[in-house]
C-alpha cells in the first residue's frame, strides 16, 4: 500500500476517534521522548569520541594534539556538510528562531541528523563549543516533521518546537522545570493551560528517557552544603554586576568575531584561519578543550588546581593569585574560543560555554573575597561557582527565570534560592540596558523578526507581507498627458490613485489621486498640454519590501493617515498596500494565534 494511501487513513482514523487536544498531548509526549534520545545521541557519541582522543592520545602520546584535533574535527565537518548532507546545518537555537519567525516552523527534513552527524565531532574533537543548542535544534526539526507529517497548524508546530526545546535541556540536564521556563522564556511561548500540558508531558518523557539510558548520573553532581546567610546579600548583589559585564563582554566579542568570519567569504578560509587560532589557544589552555563540565565540578568541589595544572607557563599554583589569575584568563579566553569554533564553521551552542565562564568568573570573585583582607568572614566558594553560572546565564541569555530553576534543580534544593534570584536578577537588568537582545535573538532582533511575548509585535512579525500586496492599479507614466491619463487610467480603473513611474526603469516617481483630476479632467483643452510629472504628488510614505517589517508599515500608516501606500523593490513599483486590508489580515492572524 503506498506510504501516503497509509498517512490518510491514519489521519481519518485519528480526526473519528482522537480529539485535536488529545492529538497534541500525544505529539508532546513523542516530541519530548525523540527529543531526549536525540540528546542521549549526541552526549554519548561526544563523550566516546573525548574518551578516546583526549583519555589515550593525548595522555598516554604527546600534549601536541591539543593543537591538531581541533583542525582535524573542523575539516571532517566541513566534508560532511559538503559531501555528505550537502546542505547548510542549522544547529543553534537562533536558527530554531528563525523558522518560527520566517518559515512558519518549517525546518527541513536534513537537519534533524544533520547536528547528530556534526556536533559530536566538532566537540569531541575540542571544539571550545557546547552540545545543547545541536540537540535543540536536532529536536525541534524532528518535531517540525513531525507536525508537518499530521498537518498541524502554525500555531501548534510553534508549540510543538517549544517542547522539543524543553525535552532537549530536561534530558541533558534532568532539570524538567527549568526546562519548560527556557522553553517559555526563549521561544516566547504563552504560559496558558493550553501550552503548559504538552510542555509538562515533553519534558517530562524526555527526563525519564534520559534516566532511562544514563541512570543519576548528572552532569553537575553537587548538593550544597555551605548555607545562605543574610549576610551575604551585598556580596551576591556585587557578583550580580560582575556577572552583567562578563555578559556584556560574552555579547561584544561573540558579535564582533562573528562578523569578522562573515567577511571572509570563502569557507576554506574560514577553516584555515578558524582551525589555527583554536588549535593555538587550545594547545596552550588546555581547560577550553569542548563543552568544560569537569573543570566546572572541579570548582564546585573545590579543587581548581586539577583544571589548572598543564599551564604552559608552569606556574606555581600553591599561589592564591596565580590561581586567580589563571581562572580570570579562561573567563576571558572561552567566549573567544567558543566564537572561533562557530566562526570556523564548527556545529555547536553557547549553553555550556556561558555556564564555564559563569562558574570560573563565580569562584574567581569568591576567592577575591576571601583572600583580601577586607572581610572578616569568608563566602562559600562553591555557592559562588553555582551562583555565578545563573548571573552570566541570567544575562548571556537574557532567560532569568531559566537560570535560577536550572541551578535550583541541579543542586538539588532551593536553599541558594535567593542568592539565585538576587545575582539573576541584578545581571539580568544591567545586561538587558546595554545589550537589549540576547546571543540567541541577536541577529533577528536587529531586523526587527524577532518573536516576543508581546502578542501586538509577535502577530506583525509573523505577518507575510506579500499575501497584502494589491497590484490592481493601473500605472501612468511621468510623459503621459492629461488625455492619456483619463482614457487610459481613469476610465479603465475602478480605484482613485494612480502611480507615476519612470517609462524606462519603472522606478516610482509619485502617485495621483484622483481628486488631483477633478478640477481639470473635464476641460479638453488641457488633454494635450498638461502632464502626468505636473499634476502628481509625492506620497505620504513609500513601503520597501526588503527593509520594511510590519511594524514599520503599521507606523507608517498610523503616522501619515493615509489608506493605501505604494511599495517598492530596489526603488522599481510593486503595488499598493491598504490599510483595511492589512487591518483585515491582522485581524485573521491575531484569530489564529490566540484561538
Amino acid at each position: 500500500m503506498p506510504r501516503h494511501t497509509i498517512l490518510k487513513q491514519i489521519l481519518i482514523w485519528r480526526a473519528k476517534h482522537i480529539s485535536d487536544k488529545q492529538f497534541v498531548f500525544i505529539l508532546s509526549a513523542l516530541v519530548g521522548f525523540t527529543s531526549g534520545v536525540g540528546a542521549v545521541i549526541l552526549k554519548n557519541l561526544t563523550h566516546y569520541i573525548q574518551l578516546l582522543l583526549e583519555g589515550k592520545l593525548v595522555k598516554y602520546y604527546h600534549h601536541a594534539f591539543y593543537f591538531l584535533f581541533p583542525i582535524i574535527g573542523l575539516i571532517l565537518v566541513y566534508l560532511i556538510i559538503k559531501y555528505v548532507i550537502r546542505s547548510k546545518v542549522s544547529h543553534g537555537i537562533p536558527s530554531t528562531l528563525h523558522a518560527i519567525a520566517k518559515r512558519k516552523g518549517i525546518i527541513k527534513s536534513y537537519q534533524m541528523f544533520g547536528s547528530i552527524l556534526t556536533a559530536p565531532i566538532t566537540v569531541g574533537f575540542g571544539g571550545s563549543v557546547g552540545l545543547e543548542g545541536p540537540a535543540v535544534a536536532t529536536g525541534a526539526a524532528i518535531s517540525s516533521n513531525i507536525s508537518r507529517l499530521f498537518r498541524m497548524d502554525q500555531k501548534t508546530k510553534t508549540l510543538l518546537i517549544g517542547c522539543a526545546a524543553a525535552g532537549a535541556l530536561s534530558s541533558i540536564f534532568k532539570a524538567p522545570i527549568a526546562a519548560i521556563i527556557f522553553a517559555i522564556e526563549v521561544f516566547s511561548l504563552d504560559l496558558t493551560m493550553v501550552s503548559m500540558l504538552p510542555l509538562l508531558l515533553a519534558s517530562l518523557s524526555a527526563v525519564l528517557t534520559s534516566y532511562f539510558f544514563f541512570g543519576d548520573d548528572v552532569l553537575l553532581p553537587f548538593r550544597i552544603e555551605d548555607k545562605f546567610t543574610i549576610s551575604d546579600v551585598p556580596f551576591y548583589a556585587f557578583l550580580g554586576v560582575c556577572a552583567a559585564f562578563t555578559s556584556i563582554y560574552f555579547n561584544q566579542v561573540y558579535e564582533r568575531i562573528q562578523n569578522f568570519f562573515d567577511q571572509l567569504n570563502s569557507p576554506i578560509k574560514k577553516l584555515l584561519v578558524g582551525g589555527v587560532a583554536i588549535g593555538i589557544l587550545i594547545f596552550f589552555i588546555p581547560p577550553l578543550y569542548g563543552e568544560g563540565f569537569d573543570i566546572m565540578n572541579s570548582l564546585i568541589v573545590g579543587n581548581p588546581e586539577k583544571a589548572l595544572e598543564n599551564n604552559f607557563l608552569n606556574l606555581d599554583l600553591t599561589n592564591i593569585w596565580i590561581i586567580i589569575l589563571l581562572l580570570a584568563g579562561l573567563v576571558f579566553f572561552k567566549i573567544i574560543a567558543s566564537a572561533i569554533t562557530f566562526g570556523a564553521g564548527g556545529v555547536g551552542g553557547i549553553f555550556a560555554p556561558t555556564l564555564f565562564m559563569g562558574s570560573i568568573m563565580g569562584n574567581c570573585i569568591a576567592k577575591i573575597i576571601n583572600h583580601c583582607g577586607l572581610f572578616n568572614t569568608p563566602v562559600s566558594e562553591s555557592n559562588f561557582t553555582l551562583v555565578g553560572m545563573a548571573g552570566v546565564l541570567a544575562g548571556v541569555l537574557h532567560a532569568p527565570l531559566t537560570a535560577i530553576f536550572l541551578i535550583a534543580e541541579l543542586t538539588g534544593g532551593y536553599d541558594l534560592f535567593i542568592p539565585l534570584m538576587i545575582t539573576a536578577a541584578i545581571s539580568f537588568g544591567i545586561t538587558k540596558h546595554f545589550a537589549p537582545h540576547s546571543v540567541y535573538t541577536m541577529e533577528l532582533g536587529r531586523k526587527g523578526d524577532l518573536i516576543t511575548h508581546d502578542k501586538d509585535h509577535a502577530i506583525l512579525t509573523l505577518m507575510d507581507i506579500n499575501k497584502v500586496i494589491e497590484t490592481n492599479f493601473i500605472s501612468i507614466t511621468t510623459k503621459m498627458t492629461l488625455g492619456d491619463i483619463i482614457n487610459k487610467a481613469v476610465i479603465k480603473s475602478n480605484r482613485n490613485i494612480f502611480p507615476v513611474i519612470n517609462g524606462k526603469d519603472k522606478t516610482l516617481k509619485g502617485v495621483i489621486l484622483l481628486d488631483d483630476l477633478r478640477a481639470i479632467m473635464f476641460d479638453q483643452t488641457l488633454y494635450n498640454e498638461v502632464y502626468a510629472s505636473e499634476v502628481m504628488q509625492k506620497p505620504p510614505e513609500v513601503i520597501d519590501i526588503d527593509k520594511d517589517k510590519m511594524t514599520v508599515i503599521m507606523k507608517k500608516f498610523q503616522d501619515s493617515s493615509a489608506w493605501n501606500l505604494p511599495v517598492v523593490k530596489n526603488g522599481i513599483y510593486v503595488g499598493f498596500i491598504s490599510k483595511s486590508k492589512l487591518l483585515t489580515a491582522y485581524r485573521r492572524e491575531l484569530i489564529n494565534f490566540t484561538s
